[in-house]
Order: C-alpha cells, then structure tokens, then sequence
C-alpha cells in the first residue's frame, strides 16, 4: 500500500470515530468506542552504527461497535495500523540478525518503509451472561490469566503487569496487534472462573494485514479461584503448529533446515497471587510455574519455567511507593546433539510486558530484578533494573513473540558463546491528565554482558526509548 493509501485508511477509520454515533449507549442497544495511539520509538541496537540507530512511528486506529440484546451480544472492531519512517537498512549478516523492531516491522511489510491496513480486529457473537455461562464464536482478543480481575486493586495490578500474557496474548504493545479466530466458553460464579478457548492466532503484531488466521492450533482451559486477597489458576495449553518452517532452537542448522515434523507442546501450570495486609503496608506475593512435555519436530520436549516475586507499599510514605523483587528462570537445552529439546516455549505471548525493552524474550533465560514505582496523583513512574543470562550458555538468545505471518516461525535465535546477556536499567512516566488520554516516555538501557559482546564487540550497550500518546473515546 502506498504512501496516499495509507493515509486515506488512516483517515477514514478516525472520521468513523469522530463523527458516528459517538462512544455512547444509544437507545437501541449499540455502544461504540475509538481509540487512537501513536507512538514514535527511537533505537540503538548495541552499538552497530548508523543502521541499529533510527527513529519510525506507528499509530494504531481502533473503531468499535457492540450490540446487546438481554444474554446476546456482538462484536465488530475494525483496526488500522500505520507505520512511518521504518529503517530499511537494520539487518546485519548472521548472527547479528534484526537490529531492533524496526527491521521486523520492515520485512513483514514487504521491504516498504511506509506501510498501512484495515481489517477487522474483532468480530463476534456471545450467548450468554457475565454470572453463568458464556459462548462466544468469532474472532476475539484474549490474554491468558486475564479471566478474573481480582477484588484487590493491588491484585489486580500485579495480574495484569507480571500473570498476565506470559503464554497467550493480543500482542497489543505492538503496532498491530494479534486475534484469535475460534471458540471461547467461560463459566462465572462470584469466586470462580472456567474458562475454555479452542482457535487459531491471526496475522499480526508486526505485519500489519491482519485479515487472516495461521495455520497454528491453540487450546486452552483454566480455573480461577479469587477472593479479596488471593488469586489462584490452573491452566493448561496446547499448542499445535504443523508449518514445515525451520525452527529457532540451538540445533546446526542442516539438522533445523531437514526437520519438517510438526511441533506439539501441552503447557501445564498454576499461578499463587497473595496480599497480606501489615501495619507497615500491603505485602504481596506471586508465584507462577509450567511445566511442558510434547513433540519439538524430531525430538521430545521437555522444559518448565517458574517466577517468584513480593513486594511491599509503605504506608504513610510521600509518593506512595511500591517496592517489588523477583527471581524467574525458563530452561534452556544443554545439548544440541541428543534428541530432547528442553528450552521453555513462551508460545503467544505479549513479550514485552517481561521485556520491557524487547531484546529478548523468557525462552532460556534466568532474571533477578528490583522495581520501583511511585504514584503522584495522575502520574506513575517506575524503575526496574533486571540482570540478565542465559539458563544454558549451549544453548541460544531468544528473541521475538510468537507466530504473526505465515512465512515465519515467530522466534529468531542468535549463538550464545557464554551466559551473561545484560544488564538492563529503565524508566517509565505514564501521566493521565484525564480518563481518556495517557501519555507515557520511556527509556532504557542495556549494559551487554559476555553473550552480546560476542556477537556485537566488547562493551556493545543498547538503548531503547519511545514517546506514547493514546486516545480512547
């Protein structure tokens, strides 16, 4: 699509925004909704020059429409990514690969520095009520660990900012998004929740056609278990990708390139949120582990991940901080040469919310990290400072989020040569001046340990910031 294409579709779904039937419950049963968000990124991938530092912007438009008739509703949101400015020059030869998003972007979109869609986000049909049962058929968004929000905001919080998202996940960060075409039950009780989703991931998250599906089988199923101050889930995933594509694992690559069998891995786990209220404030725990067994094309699978944080917000402290720490691991495979794959698989996620700047993903990978956050009125700022290895240095650094286009397995794989990835130090300013806008600057840096100086030279550091204006009506 040409610049003058992009443009007009940008333009055509903000004027539906604005001058339709307003984000308002009309008479008949029909709410709509809009929201804008543009984003303008700035990157330096450690240290390569001129072509890992550059400067694009997305903007993403979103339109909806929902009707409701007593225990029938539907769906139908249209959305309209559009990209500026992408780096046409931000690939390195092996092992250097993608020099930050702005190349993934780039390729997805044909090699076109500007590029734009419209397509549908959304659109389904629900039977059913909020207290009961629930069946919904069509396309949808949908984050594992999301089914039940938490009567604690502190709860809450935490659901969204470290359960959330970890296995499956709209992508929604990103300039375009992910859906799911399929089924999704849900049973509701006051303090319990099944959920039941069976579909396939669209196109998405870096192309930004999302009209179509993947040919990817996704199945899903939780219990839910809230009160005011606990929150507990058992899921499970199956993930089915039958795509003959070479696969991002640590294998030679005459071994990845002649594998063509289908991958095929069930994901069993649990997650444990606590908050002890205390004198000298709330205390809060998390504990969120998988376990996986299944088919890596030729070879077995087995691999597991756990994460263990708290954290605290004094009472009667200025600013009204929270402190929080945690540990998290995800194995890695430690011999290329046998025939057991044992690196986690992250599946679908939403990748950034764990990597806040997105240089890797929580595939073979170890975190310690300390977080700060203060709440002044209608701005919150945070600071986190991650340290960074590989569970196995035989195996390799991971990156990406997951299946979006069909030519690509959705992960990409660089050789380790060691077990310190980096050191990562970030600051974010969300300000809500008022309910329907947030502005949000962001800034990080990464400190590249033994693994990145490898590929990138001695004392390759990388930054990473963006400016963020979102609108929602």
């Amino acid at each position: 699509m040409g610049r003058r294409g992009v443009w007009a579709c940008g333009a055509g779904v903000l004027l539906a925004g604005f001058v339709g039937p307003g984000a308002v419950e009309a008479q008949d049963g029909i709410t709509t909704g809009f929201s804008l968000r543009s984003r303008a990124e700035a990157w330096d991938w450690f240290d390569t020059g001129p072509e890992g530092r550059y400067v694009f912007s997305g903007t993403l438009l979103r339109g909806s429409a929902l009707w409701r008739a007593r225990s029938v509703s539907a769906r139908v949101e249209l959305a309209a990514p559009i990209l500026l400015g992408l780096p046409d020059d931000a690939v390195a030869p092996a092992p250097g690969g993608a020099l930050g998003l702005g190349a993934n972007y780039f390729a997805a979109g044909d090699g076109d520095r500007s590029s734009g869609h419209l397509f549908p986000k959304e659109a389904w049909v629900q039977f059913g009520s909020a207290e009961g049962h629930r069946l919904r058929i069509g396309r949808t968004e949908f984050a594992d660990g999301a089914e039940v929000t938490p009567g604690s905001a502190t709860l809450a919080a935490i659901k969204v900012q470290r359960i959330s998202q970890r296995l499956i996940g709209p992508f929604g960060w990103s300039h375009v998004g992910r859906s799911f075409d399929g089924v999704l039950y849900g049973w509701g009780r006051p303090g319990w929740n099944a959920t039941v989703l069976a579909a396939r991931p669209t196109r998405g998250a870096f192309d930004v056609n999302g009209w179509e599906h993947l040919e990817i089988d996704v199945g899903y199923a939780a219990l839910t278990a809230a009160g005011r101050h606990t929150d507990a889930r058992l899921f499970a995933l199956y993930y089915n990708d039958a795509r003959r594509l070479p696969r991002a694992d640590n294998r030679p690559a005459p071994v990845r390139l002649a594998d063509s069998a289908g991958l095929e891995i069930v994901t069993a786990g649990a997650h444990l949120l606590r908050e002890i209220p205390a004198d000298a404030g709330p205390i809060d725990f998390l504990a969120w582990g998988a376990i996986q067994f299944g088919d890596w094309g030729n070879d077995s699978h087995r691999a597991g991940a756990l994460a263990l944080e708290a954290g605290i917000q004094p009472n009667g402290v200025p600013l009204r901080p929270w402190i929080r720490a945690g540990v998290f691991r995800a194995t890695g495979d430690d011999d290329a040469g046998d025939t057991r794959h044992e690196t986690f698989f992250t599946a679908l996620p939403t990748p950034r919310i764990y990597a806040r700047m997105p240089f890797f993903t929580t595939m073979n990978v170890e975190e310690a990290f300390g977080s700060l956050a203060l709440r002044p009125g209608k701005v919150t700022l945070r600071a986190d400072v991650r340290l960074l290895r590989l569970a196995r240095a035989a195996d390799v650094w991971y990156a990406g989020g997951g299946a979006f286009e069909p030519e690509s397995f959705g992960y990409a794989g660089r050789p380790a040569g060691g077990r310190t990835l980096a050191t990562l130090a970030d600051l974010s300013v969300e300000w809500r001046p008022r309910g329907s806008v947030t502005v949000t600057l962001y800034g990080a840096r990464a400190s590249g340990g033994a693994v990145i100086d490898g590929i990138y030279g001695a004392g390759a550091n990388g930054a990473f910031g963006y400016v963020e204006v979102e609108l929602r009506r």
